[in-house]
Order: structure tokens, then sequence, then C-alpha cells
């Protein structure tokens, strides 16, 4: 493989972006801008939806690897913009070398130059950079506080980095800007993580506390798509909990602190498994968490999070009864929370008491939710253990219960696999048609109509001639079209009066569908005249439906493709 001075070739661009990005990026290249050759790759801005700032480089191994600011760059993929980049500078890689040379030239003349500044002039150069660059001078103020060990500094710096104001415009801080303000909450974790090994570590926790406490407000005003501000969140979580360790936190505290956390506004910011915790909390600590978690969920058994809090507890002391009295108090309607009680009875090994909370969940809900909105789950669940326990025609009255209800194919074939194992599948067909017949007549009289069950039932029993004679007045226009497709053979006269009537509306329509789904009639109507022995009249049928459409430019390409 042919390497030029940039370092990498063409082929190898196309290998690292596939063949979709690399194309896509040869539509880019005009809008490469500032590239810049550095010793180890390049830098540019890449103007697509937004600017986008790409850097390019190779490996000591040689491999290609590219980083991208816009949002399928950032996933870690190799994108378009990358390929643009690197497409440019194949472009321009007789001066690349030079370049590259001029870059190393000018790093190692600064290092000399920096070398010999005295101390004076060092400071006096990172004091302009402080004085034009907010950012650097809130992070460098930090970083002074931390070292120093003022605590109380400390918290006006951190404070000031968590501040996402300088970064938003209207209250929000959009996708371009949310990752510089990451950098800032991470400069702010590794001060408060710098505590844990001083005696400050009890400040830690406040001040971890106090950070948690400012992001849960501002975090939901943060476009974080990136997935880097949730990362630094996390650090944060941990460098709390490690903070909470080597301050030998109070239990009960801790405990409170916990629940507040949990229950309060942006509780869901740390994804907090509450057994992390327990070696800070201890006995008194897990029974304080306990009580507090009790208490507000019988004052509010519907709450989301009280509800899980109160159930993990329960579960890591083994409580089944704990967990199924959480589920009790706040019992669905459509039986899915019946459903969930038999699953952690079963898994209890308390399989009878199981079937007795699901049988009457499907009995509550059959009374108590809408028609179809019964829980399925449950209903597969409570026919699934009576076909293992020998029961199969309880699982077929159940089946026929919710055909009722349903009135759908999905239904039918439910009843249909339960009748056929239990072998009374011939006595239910009848009264199950009829159900869905009642139902399609019903529906027939109606301007705007469903496909009929009934019809598709009878398909997917195979009964196609019964299918047929029952469509009249009932079928849809796509009914009709997959009867016409599957009888054509035994009925080519039939079918074909169903094609042309299809095709009738679309010589209405504009726009290829239209002109693809006239195609496909077309063709299924030539068959059935040549199994009529009729090719004469549809030669004259699509002259005349070409002498109409002939301004279609599309459609005509396409019927001549195709021989019409």
């Amino acid at each position: 493989m042919s390497m030029s001075g940039v370092g990498f070739s063409e082929a190898q661009l196309r290998d690292a972006a596939g063949v979709r990005s690399f194309e896509r990026g040869l539509e880019y290249t005009g809008a490469v801008s500032g590239l810049e050759v550095l010793e180890a790759g390049a830098t540019a801005t890449v103007h697509g939806g937004s600017a986008y700032r790409v850097e390019l480089g190779t490996g000591r191994g040689g491999g290609l690897w590219g980083k991208c600011s816009c949002p399928y760059g950032r996933e870690g993929h190799f994108c378009k913009h990358c390929v643009a980049v690197g497409l440019v500078l194949l472009s321009r890689a007789a001066a690349v070398p030079g370049q590259r040379a001029e870059a190393e030239r000018g790093r190692r003349d600064l290092d000399e130059w920096l070398e010999a500044r005295s101390q004076g002039e060092l400071l006096a150069l990172v004091r302009e950079q402080v004085a034009q660059d907010r950012a650097l001078r809130r992070r460098l103020e930090l970083r002074a506080a931390a070292d120093n060990a003022d605590v109380d500094a400390m918290r006006v710096r951190i404070r000031a980095l968590l501040d996402a104001s300088p970064f938003s415009q209207y209250g929000f801080v959009e996708y371009a800007d949310a990752d510089a303000y990451a950098e800032q909450i991470a400069e702010a974790v590794r001060a408060i993580g710098s505590l844990l090994e001083t005696e400050y570590a009890e400040q830690a926790v406040e001040v971890a506390r106090e950070a948690l406490r400012i992001l849960a407000s501002t975090y939901e005003s943060v476009d974080d798509s990136s997935g880097q501000l949730g990362s630094v969140v996390e650090e944060l979580g941990e460098v709390h909990l490690d903070a909470c360790r080597a301050a030998q936190a109070a239990p009960g505290e801790t405990a409170e602190w916990l629940f507040a956390h949990l229950t309060g506004p942006g509780g869901d910011l740390l994804d907090i498994d509450v057994t992390d915790y327990f070696d800070v909390l201890g006995a008194a600590g897990k029974a304080r968490l306990a009580a507090l978690v009790t208490e507000a969920w019988h004052r509010h058994p519907s709450d989301w999070t009280l509800k899980y809090l109160k159930q993990q507890l329960a579960r890591l002391e083994d409580d089944v009864d704990a967990v199924v009295a959480v589920y009790a108090a706040d019992l669905a309607p459509t039986g899915a929370t019946h459903l969930q009680v038999a699953r952690e009875l079963d898994a209890a090994g308390r399989s009878g008491e199981a079937l007795e909370w699901a049988a009457r969940g499907l009995e509550a809900a059959s009374s108590a939710a809408p028609a179809g909105r019964v829980d399925s789950g449950l209903v597969d669940y409570l026919c699934d253990r009576y076909q293992a326990a020998g029961k199969a025609e309880l699982a077929v009255e159940i089946r026929r219960d919710r055909l009722r209800g349903e009135l759908s194919l999905a239904a039918y074939q439910r009843l249909r696999r339960a009748a056929q194992a239990d072998g009374c599948w011939p006595a239910e067909r009848g009264p199950a048609l009829e159900v869905l017949r009642a139902e399609a007549l019903k529906q027939a009289e109606k301007p705007w109509r469903s496909p009929a069950a009934w019809i598709d039932a009878l398909v997917d029993d195979g009964d196609l001639e019964e299918a047929w004679v029952a469509a009249t007045g009932v079928a849809t226009d796509q009914q009709w079209l997959t009867l016409a497709d599957l009888v054509s053979a035994q009925r080519p006269g039939d079918a074909l009066k169903v094609y042309l009537r299809a095709v009738e509306p679309l010589t209405a329509v504009t726009g290829d569908a239209a002109y693809q789904q006239i195609l496909r009639l077309l063709v299924s109507a030539r068959a059935c005249h040549e199994a009529l022995g009729t090719t004469g009249e549809f030669d004259v049928y699509v002259a005349a439906l070409r002498a109409g459409q002939k301004r279609k430019r599309n459609l005509m390409r396409l019927l001549d493709q195709h021989g019409l």
C-alpha cells in the first residue's frame, strides 16, 4: 500500500471511516478551513451543520485515528468530517513534510525560549493569560486553594466552576459548549478528591454534596449528548463515597443525606446503589434509611422512587413479603402488578401463591380494564402455567375470553395454539370465527374501517375460498390485494379484477411510490391475463394506460424497463 508524506493512504482513510462515511466525506472537502499541520497529526475546522473541530493523526503502529466534535464523532466514530480533513491533507501531501518539520522546529524553539525566561518573565506570561482567560483563572485559583488546603476558598472557587451561566444562552448550555463546561466540573472534582489525602476528608464530604446539589439544579439545562458531563458527575459521586469512607461519616446523617438526595429534585443525577454505602451506614445507618423510606412510602405508596427503594431494601433482607406488600399497595388495573408479584413469589419458590396472585390479577383486570387492556404478559404467564400443569382447558378458556376482548388476529392465533394443545380446536374454531365475523360486519357499516380480523383469520387458517367469499363488503383494499395474490392461480379472472380496480386510483397520484405500486399491479395483472389466454386485452389496457399517463416520465421509464 502506497504511503504519502502525510503518513497514511486513501485506502487507510476509507478503511478507518467505512464506505458510507468516506463517500459522505468527499462532499465536505470544500468545507475544511484552518488546516494546521502538527508534529504528530493535523487539526482543522469543518463547516457542516455547525463548525466542527477535527484532529487527525497516526499512532505508533501506523494506525489512523481521528477525533471530531460532531455528535457522531463524539461517539467514537471516524466520521465524514475526519474523512474530509484526511482528503485535504492527501491533496497537499507534497507540502506536509515541510510543514511538519516547521511545526517541530516551532515547538523546539518555543521550549528553548521558555527555558531561557526568568521566573519573573514566566510569571508575567501566566498572569497575562490569566487576565485574558477567565476559565483558566478559575482553575488556577482552585488549584492554589487546594494546594493550600483552604477549604473555604475552595468552596468559593468550586461554586464558580459549577456556574453554567458563562456557557449558556437563554438559560441552556448548548451541545457545542457542554464539553467545556464538563472540563470545568472535572477540575472541581479533582480538587475535591485532593482533600481526601489530607485531614480535610470531612470537609470534602460537605463540598462534594454541595457540588451535587448545584449540579442537580443545572444538569437538565445542559445538552450532554456526548455523555462527558454525565461521566464527570459519576466521578463526583465516587469522590463523595470515598470521602464518606475516609471521614468515617456519621451513619445516621449519611442515611438522611442519601434519602434526601434520592427522593429530592435531581435524585436521578447519580445512579446510586444504596448497597455501595452499606459499609459507611453500618447497621444503625441502614435501619435509619429503611425507617425514612418506609415512613415516606406509607404516605406516598404510588411514588416510583419510594417503591423502588423500599423494594430494594426489602430484597437485601430477603423479605419477599415486604416486597409483595409494596406491589400490593399500588396495583395496576391491567394486572401488570399482579404479574410482578407472581414472579417475585416464583423466584422465592412459592409457586402456588404466585399462581393465585396471577389468577386474581386476571379476574380483576378483566372486569376493570377496558377491552384489550389486560396485561398480555399476565395472560401468557397464566396460560403457560396451566399448560405446564396439565390444565390446558383453563388456558383455552382464558384465550377464548381474551379473543372476545381483543378481537384481533393475534388473539385468534393464541386461542388456536392453546386449543390445538388441548385437542379441541375443531370445536373452538367455529365459535371463534363467529365472534370475529360479527365484529367485521359491525365495522363494515363505518366509512373508515380497519382490516377485518375475520378475513385475516381465515387466510391464516389457509381457508382461502371461504375468505374470498367472506371478503365482499368487509375486506379493506389491502386485504383484497393479499387475497388476490393468494388465489390468482386458482381464480385468475377474479384476481385480475382486484388488480385493475387497485390501479385506477393510483393513476391520479404522482411520485415514485405510486409508480412502483402501479408496476407491481400491472405485473400481477399480466400474469392473470396469461393464465386466461387474453394477453391481447392486456396489451390494449396497457396502451391506453400509457397514453393517459405519458407525461409521467418516471412511470414510463419503469414500464419500459419491465416490458410493459
